[in-house]
């Protein structure tokens, strides 16, 4: 085996990577992810991926890792701990975060990470969700824009647990995006976009569960009928009540893991906002 640039590498051969062991990333979801992350492969001897890790910059001394997919032939020879230990190397930060699926969850607590939390992926095809009440007074949701990028970092820094510029606008620019407003302060957002099978709702960020059941609605019901997915680690209330109403059952979960506290997300505490549903395992 061999290293390379994972930006050296035919898309095609990510893809089939990938879909080697179950996961749905489309050429173009690779794409987003090559955009703004970096990382390696392993080639074997005639220039087939074996396996890739990536590292995604967030801030100052922040970074998610994601996309560490050994092909089942490798699984047993030491490959993914091969590549973490150079992505890590590389990316040289101290707070770093990734989701982990239970058959890596070893690997990372031997290089240094704690688990945190679970992540509940659900999916399915979407059912329409119940009618909202109508927005309190002096309350306004609308199609989020470009002119909304600095409100939805200062709303999502907290959240996130630093802010993440460049990832933001390039999911803003991907997305369908909306924003619950009051007066001019952003209280909520959320974000779909194409992904897999058909659409993810995320990130989502708000302070309490029915600005997020508000920004999350419309998402849904534009897909009502269509495959949705919505990654959270809410398992219980109103919020995961409606993801579950609306057909999106638990499929699968991964455990969210840090290597310090000070790269957890935020707890909400004193009416802080969190992330009620991530962008994606790699980006959190």
């Amino acid at each position: 085996m061999r290293f390379a640039d994972v930006a050296n590498v035919e898309i095609s051969q990510l893809q089939a990577l990938s879909i080697s062991v179950g996961w749905p990333h489309r050429a173009a979801d690779w794409q987003h992810l090559l955009d703004i992350g970096k990382g390696y492969v392993a080639l074997d001897e005639i220039g087939r991926v074996g396996a890739s890790a990536m590292w995604f910059p967030h801030g100052e001394n922040f970074a998610t890792f994601g996309m560490l997919v050994t092909s089942p032939r490798l699984q047993a020879n030491g490959a993914a701990k091969w590549l973490m230990t150079r992505i890590m190397a590389d990316c040289g930060h101290d707070r770093t975060r990734l989701n982990s699926t239970r058959e890596a969850r070893r690997l990372y607590m031997s290089l240094g990470f704690i688990p945190k939390g679970t992540v509940y992926q659900c999916q399915g095809i979407a059912l329409a969700p119940a009618p909202l009440a109508p927005l309190e007074d002096g309350l306004t949701l609308r199609r989020l824009d470009r002119a909304d990028l600095d409100a939805v970092i200062d709303l999502d820094a907290p959240a996130f647990g630093t802010a993440r510029r460049q990832h933001l606008l390039r999911l803003l620019d991907s997305s369908i995006g909306y924003g619950l407003y009051e007066g001019q302060r952003l209280r909520a957002y959320s974000m779909r976009r194409r992904f897999g099978r058909g659409h993810v709702v995320g990130p989502v960020v708000a302070a309490c569960d029915a600005d997020a059941i508000r920004v999350t609605h419309p998402h849904v019901a534009a897909h009502a009928g269509g495959f949705l997915r919505i990654d959270t680690h809410f398992h219980t209330g109103a919020f995961a009540s409606l993801v579950q109403q609306c057909g999106l059952s638990v499929h699968n979960t991964v455990k969210t893991m840090v290597t310090q506290e000070a790269a957890s997300y935020g707890t909400g505490q004193n009416g802080a906002p969190v992330v009620y549903a991530l962008a994606s395992h790699s980006l959190g």
